[in-house]
């Protein structure tokens, strides 16, 4: 291993899910050199689901046109930078203000000369994410202790959600399910049918005559999740468009989650409570399913290792197999 840098800086301009997917990288970087002031520059967008981590010494944002016109003073403000992606604007800045730079390969030769670890790259979908990007601090020589995802929610952001959630009607609801019905549309093949979801709930709610249910999704999902409210009835709650960290102070009170491979869903794979990620068989709980977590009842697509493209449908996981799995989710987290 080098000598223990006194700053380190990671760059990682990329969305929800895969900003979380390089915590357990960051957290081993904490670990091994805990003298060292650690920022992070992520997409002025995402840089707030970083924010809190106890570990981090600073959370920014940086656009590769900004970059640009960055640290051009003289003098290396970092020691060593570990930069993710293959942005040349945003290694060209990691240059100038760090002593050393890690990352993967890149096409540029010229680059690679200057790095310090020029590092390979899996092929796509060949590990999980969180093992792509632990490669970089393996290059180093350390050794992650754990591959856990991490997000913080603070005490004030805990409070506002109950408070939100008492004036929405959830005050004794239980169980308390969030759902996360749709992910994003260039990939909205990874999205369970929304009449299994209604079937779902309609299944708990007669078992469970106090269940009620917390609809998630971005502003472009509302249309989505006020048909899904629609059809369970009136214990539910419409938060999609809610900013990002309100949202996931209120998935940290469920009782339970169901949700499709999203962001949302590696949100909820930092909290100790049942989870139930739906994985298409083209991006499998091996590439992106929760890692370390007690509670995890997620499932893998049945053609996973068979026959699968995009035109796969995700209606083949069945509603009773996941009725199955939230059931057995509710009673672990009955158990405690």
């Amino acid at each position: 291993m080098m000598a223990p840098p006194r700053s380190i800086l990671v760059i990682n301009v990329t969305r929800i899910g895969d900003t979380l997917l390089t915590t357990p990288a960051l957290r081993a970087l904490a670990e091994a050199w805990p003298a060292a002031k650690l920022t992070v520059l992520a997409h002025p967008k995402r840089a707030e689901i970083l924010r809190h981590l106890p570990f981090l010494a600073r959370v920014g944002g940086i656009e590769k046109q900004r970059a640009v016109f960055m640290g051009h003073w003289p003098g290396k403000t970092y020691d060593l930078a570990l930069v993710y992606g293959h942005d040349q604007a945003l290694f060209d800045y990691a240059l100038r203000v760090a002593g050393k730079v890690v990352a993967f390969h890149q096409a540029d030769d010229a680059i690679n000369a200057r790095l310090f670890k020029a590092v390979d790259e899996p092929l796509p979908y060949s590990e999980h994410a969180v093992d792509s990007a632990l490669r970089l601090t393996a290059a180093l020589g350390i050794r992650a202790l754990s591959r856990r995802l991490a997000y913080h929610v603070t005490g004030a952001e805990r409070r506002a959600a109950e408070a939100r959630l008492s004036k929405g009607g959830m005050t004794g609801a239980y169980p308390l399910i969030g759902l996360q019905a749709a992910s994003f549309p260039t990939k909205a093949y990874r999205d369970w049918p929304l009449d299994h979801f209604i079937q779902i709930c309609r299944r708990i709610s007669a078992q469970y005559p106090n269940a009620a249910f917390l609809l998630f999704g971005g502003p472009d999902d509302r249309q989505r999740t006020t048909a899904l409210a629609g059809q369970i009835g009136p214990r539910t709650m419409q938060l999609a468009g809610l900013p990002l960290r309100p949202t996931a102070a209120c998935m940290s009170l469920l009782t339970a989650y169901v949700g499709v491979d999203t962001g949302p869903t590696h949100i909820m794979s930092s909290f100790d409570i049942p989870m139930i990620g739906l994985y298409h068989c083209l991006l499998p709980r091996s590439i992106y399913g929760p890692l370390d977590h007690p509670l995890d009842f997620s499932l893998d697509h049945p053609r996973l290792g068979g026959e699968c493209s995009e035109q796969t449908s995700m209606a083949e996981i069945t509603v009773d197999q996941v009725h199955e799995r939230l059931v057995a989710a509710l009673a672990a987290s009955a158990r405690g």
